[in-house]
């Protein structure tokens, strides 16, 4: 199906990339705007991919053309003070795609009031005037019900933490999804509550939303509802996998990895050395990987390459680098892995190829190659490029070969891994990441995609990816480590909900990968003992970069595994133990500062806070809410806490209570009132 997707909430003059999904490259396609608000004068193009920007706001009816039909897609535009460049702030990159089958009006006439397309609450969508005074974008969460007689959506809003707005003072707007056989007049909407009866229902039905303040509209949430004969099924496909909140993920930098030939001895392995590859290697490891606490394993690329060792630049999206081993390696290696219980990630390179690709080689040639329109251009022989990487060219996503054959790629590897870590998604276009996302959940809703987009988008929640690399605390912990006070990595934390993420959006935490120097090198360490503290103790999937465990000093050198600092992994180890058995310490469990005080030691590097998940555990859980202290200074601190607390520590199991309050060393994590 060529459907461009779910229908989309915008700011006017945000840019809406249109394209056709699943892309036949020889095939026709065309884009018209078939209905607009009054006043508009937006147009489009002839090209199969088109950039569509609204100018007015409220509800475009935009038309594909394709050969299995023609298909509309919604655009739902706000007043540009709510986009990215307003004065109020409520708009972070790009928002995500919902569709409709509300009515429209044809281009150049009035569009229906706005309850037509589900609105409800006392915000204006449409109004005009910038809004003055503290406040920003609000947040918004949907659930869903199935009852005996119908579907029930609720939408869960709030307001912006600097704001005065509450609840009550937000609108909500429901759109239903173009593809679907589904249409206003079969739901009922009651403020916060969209009620689908189950005779009205088809096979597969999708409910999209946003909420409305006055300084800009929410990161988009979506429920989708699939009927089995008398069954009926519910997802939250914006929502991250359940087994990804949780997660402990462990960064293998592949070529690297093994390390030096003395360091690779194991007397259980079962292959014979000669015949050893780097997967060979990994297998090797594994054990050691799920025992450190990790539960999933973030490889980085593992496509054949122009030699350069961390493997980003591509040559081939559908064979494995020849120096790691074959592709049957590979698979055995995904084998064993899944067999301990552990998930792995495919490191999914979409930007660019390498300039030793052999399409890149062919259009840089020859000017009057079929592959000269895959790339993008600087000059006559010279590719776009990020950075002035000069190894690498960009690759045109205007060019639906292009898509195409990346979009094969994905379909090569995601049925062997459990989810896809996307670099540079912040590179690639939206509405591609969007169809990845949305075919990769219909096959498998638990499968994961995780970008690296510096810094965060919370935009990127709303229908592209499951989970977010936390640059803003990663950036925090090294400040801190530096020597400022560690309150910045509360603060850190507090910038997801200040930006726009919603409630339900998930994170990686980490304080250092290939790309970055070691954190110990950089800071110590006493902190790096204290950043592992915030790692596991923070709100967020922990990532831990392989070596980082035991001291490792060179950020992509070869393992040392034989000269390990064995206090730092059992740190680690015992981390991750606490991390599993406490339940104040999932994901979804709130974070509140507490009062503290620093009675012996140095204030700056000690931040205290609770950890609470008393809603979501039963009244016999002693672990359900605890006090987390981290310090992050050479020396150890006694720290008197506000909360009533008890005084073993659930990481080392041992008593660190004082007469004058708790000893910490670098993380202490203490059960409240005494449990």
């Amino acid at each position: 199906m060529h459907h461009p997707g779910p229908p989309r909430f915008v700011a006017v003059g945000d840019e809406v990339e249109l394209a056709p999904r699943d892309p036949d490259p020889s095939a026709t396609y065309a884009w018209r705007v078939a209905t607009a608000p009054t006043g508009s004068a937006a147009t489009l193009g002839d090209d199969p991919v088109e950039h569509f920007e609204p100018d007015v706001p409220g509800r475009y009816g935009i038309e594909l053309s394709a050969p299995d039909g023609t298909h509309t897609l919604t655009v739902r535009a706000y007043p540009g003070y709510m986009g990215a460049s307003g004065s109020g702030g409520g708009h972070y990159g790009r928002s995500g795609e919902e569709e409709t089958e509300f009515e429209t009006t044809p281009a150049g006439e009035e569009e229906g009031e706005s309850g037509e397309s589900g609105v409800s609450g006392s915000a204006r969508a449409d109004d005009e005037a910038a809004p003055t005074g503290p406040g920003g974008r609000p947040r918004l969460s949907l659930s869903s019900e199935v009852t005996d007689d119908a579907v029930v959506v609720r939408a869960d809003a709030s307001g912006h933490p600097d704001g005065p707005e509450t609840t009550s003072d937000l609108a909500i707007e429901f759109l239903l999804d173009d593809r679907d056989d589904l249409s206003r007049d079969d739901v009922t909407i009651d403020g916060p509550e969209l009620r689908i009866p189950r005779e009205r229902l088809p096979d597969l039905a999708r409910a999209h939303a946003v909420a409305i303040g006055r300084h800009g509209f929410s990161v988009p949430d979506a429920v989708e509802i699939e009927r089995d004969g008398s069954d009926l099924r519910t997802e939250l496909p914006y929502h991250p996998p359940e087994w990804a909140r949780d997660a402990t993920i462990y960064e293998i930098y592949v070529r690297t990895f093994p390390g030096q030939d003395a360091d690779r001895a194991d007397p259980d392995r079962t292959v014979a050395d000669s015949d050893r590859t780097v997967f060979d290697a990994m297998i090797d490891r594994l054990d050691y990987i799920a025992d450190l606490g990790a539960d999933t394993i973030w490889l980085t690329p593992v496509l054949e390459n122009d030699h350069a060792p961390h493997g980003y630049n591509v040559t081939d999206f559908f064979a494995i680098a020849e120096d790691l081993g074959t592709r049957a390696d590979y698979e055995r290696f995904l084998d064993e892995a899944h067999d301990r219980g552990l998930t792995v990630l495919f490191d999914l390179v979409c930007n660019h190829s390498a300039r030793a690709h052999p399409y890149f080689q062919a259009a840089v040639s020859d000017p009057d190659s079929e592959y000269r329109d895959w790339y993008e251009w600087r000059g006559p022989t010279e590719p776009e490029t990020y950075f002035d990487w000069e190894y690498i060219a960009n690759f045109d996503f205007s060019h639906l070969p292009v898509r195409r054959h990346l979009l094969d790629a994905v379909d090569e590897w995601a049925p062997l891994v459990d989810g896809f870590r996307c670099d540079m998604a912040w590179a690639v276009p939206n509405s591609f990441w969007r169809e990845i996302h949305d075919s990769l959940k219909a096959r498998d809703p638990e499968f994961l995609l995780l970008d690296e987009t510096i810094p965060y988008i919370p935009d990127f929640q709303g229908g592209l990816f499951d989970v977010h690399f936390d640059s803003t605390t990663y950036a925090a912990l090294r400040r801190v480590g530096n020597g400022e006070p560690a309150e910045a990595v509360l603060d850190a934390i507090d910038e997801r909900t200040r930006i726009g993420f919603p409630d339900h959006a998930g994170f990686m935490l980490y304080a250092e990968n290939h790309d970055e120097t070691r954190y110990l090198v950089e800071c110590g360490r006493p902190a790096a003992f204290a950043a592992l503290g915030a790692l596991f103790t923070l709100p967020g999937s922990p990532m831990i970069y392989a070596g980082q465990e035991f001291g490792q000093r060179g950020k992509r050198d070869d393992l040392a595994w034989a000269h390990a600092d064995e206090q730092l992994r059992a740190h680690v180890r015992r981390l991750a133990a606490a991390r599993t058995e406490t339940s104040a310490l999932a994901a979804d469990a709130s974070l509140d500062r507490v009062a503290f005080e620093v009675v012996d030691g140095a204030p700056a590097p000690v931040v205290a806070f609770e950890r609470d998940a008393t809603d979501g555990t039963t009244a016999a859980d002693a672990t359900a809410s605890a006090v987390v202290v981290l310090n992050f200074a050479d020396d150890p601190a006694t720290v008197r806490v506000g909360p009533s607390t008890g005084g073993t520590d659930l990481v080392t199991g041992e008593s660190v209570a004082t007469d004058d309050g708790l000893r910490v060393d670098d993380v202490v994590v203490v059960p409240v009132d005494g449990e």
